[in-house]
């Protein structure tokens, strides 16, 4: 059965729940053992968000150099259980980019996409209240009879507007009825207002609202100034305290930007070192990743060295990018440029680095 409960990152299992290149590395070392371990790891899903960690290459990756067996995964492919089967097919395709027979044996109909996948643009919301200026959608707003829906649409609407720095004394006010949660998009709307939203987020931030808090320590950590150090080390504490797993990049990316206006933001070191070791949450460690890059934390030639084998495309880009120049670098960059499995952008700059490694 599914579970939301990791094994220790210390542990291999925990290593490779959590798609750490060091999970890879070392199960490379004991290839007979780790077989269960991978297969397990296909079998249940343990991302943390299914709709953004990356796994799927990851796993593909240890199943062919390792060489273990497919089996289980063909089988796996046939299941019952819907998601079960999902996970093991986005492998066996990987596996049939990488030219396995058995793959493709498993997967007779599966036709690879012979061109790059071109990226989804996002798609634009219409505004549903076109007739409305800002000044009508603000009192719909501010009436407390107003149902959610309409409300919710109003956000809709001046988050695709002009800024309206009117919105900020009203935020506080627009939760849901049970007041557990903000209203749609009220996030989005005040993001485009940028700095003017500062000197409130700083209320907000110390709000016991739960969701108010979150949205002003958004705000801070996008456009607040070096006085707000403290106040983001200190929520973040919180947030590994409470093991909230989703949203500290927020604030790891405000601390790695504040970093350059002093050494203030460096007392983050530890704590952002931490989530990069125990997040599940893997979308989020490569900006756990720069952050530390940013407050030139030790021991970040080893950091980058692992991500090259790290599940998330994002954390193999920067490795790429800042790995030392080393052989056992060049060696993986190489297999990385090399690789059909890999994404375009990756093997591109890897090929890229290698180029500017032989100059």
């Amino acid at each position: 059965m599914h579970s939301d409960h990791y094994a220790p990152p210390t542990t291999l299992l925990g290593l490779l729940q959590r798609g750490r290149g060091q999970g890879a590395r070392i199960a490379a070392e004991d290839r007979m053992s780790v077989a269960e371990l991978v297969h397990g790891c296909i079998r249940w899903d343990w991302r943390w968000d299914s709709q953004v960690d990356d796994r799927h290459l990851y796993l593909a990756r240890l199943i062919r150099d390792l060489e273990l067996p497919l089996g289980p995964v063909v089988e796996m492919a046939t299941a019952q259980d819907e998601d079960t089967r999902d996970r093991a097919t986005g492998v066996l395709e990987l596996l049939v980019l990488a030219g396995s027979a058995d793959a493709r044996a498993a997967l007779p109909d599966f036709v690879p996409e012979e061109d790059e996948p071109s990226a989804r643009r996002p798609v634009r919301r219409p505004d549903p209240y076109p007739e409305r200026d800002s000044t009508g959608l603000l009192a719909l707003l501010r009436d407390p009879a107003a149902p959610e829906g309409a409300r919710t649409s109003a956000l809709v609407a001046l988050s695709l507007r002009p800024p309206e720095p009117a919105l900020i004394p009203l935020v506080p006010g627009l939760g849901s009825a049970d007041g557990t949660r903000p209203l749609p998009l009220l996030g989005k709307a005040v993001e485009r207002l940028a700095e003017q939203a500062v000197p409130a987020a700083r209320e907000w931030a110390a709000s016991e609202r739960a969701w108010l808090a979150e949205i002003g320590y958004a705000v801070l950590a996008a456009h607040g100034d070096e006085g707000d150090v403290p106040a983001l080390i200190a929520e973040l504490e919180r947030r590994w305290v409470d093991r909230s797993w989703c949203g500290p990049d927020e604030l790891a990316r405000g601390l790695a930007r504040l970093a350059r206006f002093g050494p203030e933001a460096a007392g983050a070191v530890s704590l952002l070192r931490r989530f990069w070791l125990c997040t599940p949450h893997s979308y989020e460690r490569a900006d756990y990743l720069e952050a530390l890059s940013a407050m030139g934390a030790p021991g970040m030639a080893e950091a980058y060295t692992e991500s090259l084998w790290d599940c998330e495309p994002r954390a193999r880009l920067l490795a790429v990018e800042h790995a030392p120049d080393r052989p056992d670098v060049r060696e993986r960059l190489a297999l990385l440029r090399d690789d059909p499995m890999e994404e375009p952008e990756v093997r591109e700059a890897a090929a890229e680095r290698l180029a500017g490694l032989a100059r």
